[in-house]
């Protein structure tokens, strides 16, 4: 017999986020920089996958930062997503914005 395919709802305040790196980065020269090396709190940007009912600011699509330290980690059919209030976010990347920092993605 086969799973079937239910759609995941969040709800309240939820937000379901998908990190866009494993942590591992580049710094300008190049150089890659493993998650594991940490000189400071660092941010991290995610794409929104799923929002709940009480969420205001944020839609699915948006980018949103974050500090991926303390988050829940959720796996759906083999993707890691983290579940996060949207109190936790910093900031949201989107076309709808009506005022902003003046800087682009």
């Amino acid at each position: 017999m086969q799973d079937p395919r239910l759609e995941i709802q969040m709800l309240h305040d939820r937000l379901m986020v998908k990190p866009d790196s494993n942590g591992e980065r580049r710094s300008g020269a190049g150089i890659v920089i493993p998650a594991t090396a940490e000189v400071a709190k660092r941010l991290v940007w995610g794409e929104v996958f799923g929002v709940g009912n009480n969420v205001r600011t944020v839609k699915v699509g948006d980018r949103v930062l974050f500090a991926r330290d303390e988050q829940y980690e959720v796996d759906v059919r083999g993707d890691t997503f983290l579940v996060l209030r949207e109190r936790e976010l910093h900031a949201v990347a989107t076309e709808r914005t009506e005022h902003g920092t003046g800087l682009y993605l």
